[in-house]
């Protein structure tokens, strides 16, 4: 292979995007849309100390949990993602409330604690837990579409782009359903801290998996300030 060959082979692989290589194909609405079609929503949960709990309260959960499991005809994931815990923040906070009190003592006590915080800080990692269902749904559509189907979308652009909504609409308000239903089934294990994640959030959420180091330096901006590429 000759060496201009090689220089635009390396070239052509630099522009390959990040994206091309996700399954992601779309975030829309609080549902992230995967490139075979199919569906995700993720929620974001409490979780439960299971060791503190007396014997009566362990048999009850296993309990609900087994029946909440057997009630439900769909894959479901849960994902237990640890971070570093943004402590820098939290110290300006409190060298803020140090320098704006006018009580000496109570500065000399506040200036105590945030040293103390901070010596924690260096001294070991703090961590942070957090907790995840990830709700599938996938409509076994055919992938294979015929000729006339293509050719429709060629002659009729607009009414494929409406049809693709109104779909997407249909297949959203399926996932809504099982939505409800796992919420239920963890309210009724006493996860009582559920929630959906927006769209915002599910950018946040990747970009955090994907860039642990940089994510922890450098907040993500809102969506709409985001420039995205698009896939082709």
């Amino acid at each position: 292979m000759s060496e201009e060959r090689v220089k635009q082979k390396a070239k052509k692989s630099k522009k390959a995007s990040t994206q091309a290589y996700l399954p992601i194909a779309e975030i829309k609405e609080g549902v992230v849309i995967l490139k075979d079609g199919t569906l995700r929503a993720v929620l974001m949960t409490s979780s439960i100390n299971f060791s503190l709990k007396s014997e009566d309260e362990q048999t009850s959960l296993i309990s609900n949990y087994v029946s909440f499991l057997n009630g439900l005809d769909f894959p479901l994931q849960i994902v237990v993602q640890s971070r570093r815990l943004q402590t820098q923040p939290y110290l300006d906070k409190l060298i803020k409330i140090e320098r704006e009190q006018s009580n000496e003592l109570l500065r000399s006590l506040t200036a105590d604690y945030r040293s103390s915080v901070q010596q924690l800080v260096e001294m070991r990692e703090i961590m942070s837990k957090h907790f995840y269902v990830v709700v599938p749904f996938d409509p076994m559509s055919n992938k294979k579409k015929s000729f006339w189907a293509r050719f429709k979308e060629v002659i009729k652009p607009v009414l494929t782009v409406r049809l693709k909504e109104e779909r997407f609409q249909q297949r959203k308000a399926e996932l809504d359903m099982r939505l409800r239903q796992v919420v239920g089934g963890l309210q009724g294990m006493g996860l009582e801290a559920v929630q959906q994640l927006d769209s915002q959030a599910l950018i946040e959420l990747f970009y955090t998996t994907y860039n642990p180091d940089i994510a922890f330096s450098e907040r993500l901006q809102p969506v709409d300030n985001l420039q995205i590429e698009s896939l082709k």
